[in-house]
């Protein structure tokens, strides 16, 4: 299923990234924006909830799920500091138990449907699909940082 082959390809481009040195993970790819550390520490979050989001959509469909806001996360968290070891241990899991997930359902997933609290309604396809765009759009991001 190419959407086996996203979440693989993401993950193991994402997986590389968590070993750079300290200097690059300072880049950012453009001014004021978030450095590749961020970026990490956001992917690894984002797909933390879009997990659980699948995970509820699974197991109880119809329901509304709330938005994160990721600048809050980003502080709260504190990106700067947080440790990106264990982080990269959640994401490799996370994105396991996704592509397990995704061979389970992914054929059906059109049919599950959850209300989102910013974008309105979303299908379970929407949301597995969102974990490889996303992991994506954010992976282009780093390697215009390290190009820069």
């Amino acid at each position: 299923m190419e959407i086996i082959t996203g979440l693989q390809k993401t993950q193991l481009q994402t997986l590389s990234y968590f070993e750079l040195s300290a200097d690059e993970l300072a880049k950012t790819y453009a001014p004021g924006k978030w450095t590749v550390r961020q970026l990490l520490h956001h992917i690894t979050d984002a797909d933390t909830v879009l997990y659980d989001r699948i995970r509820r959509t699974i197991s109880n469909p119809g329901q509304v799920i709330w938005a994160f806001d990721q600048d809050l996360w980003a502080q709260g968290l504190d990106y700067g500091t947080f440790p990106l070891d264990l982080n990269k241990a959640v994401y490799k899991a996370t994105r396991a138990a996704v592509i397990h997930l995704a061979q389970q359902h992914y054929a059906g997933a059109a049919e599950k449907e959850f209300v989102h609290s910013a974008t309105g309604l979303r299908t379970l396809k929407d949301e597995f699909d969102k974990v490889v765009w996303h992991n994506q759009r954010h992976l282009d991001q780093i390697t215009q940082a390290l190009e820069s």
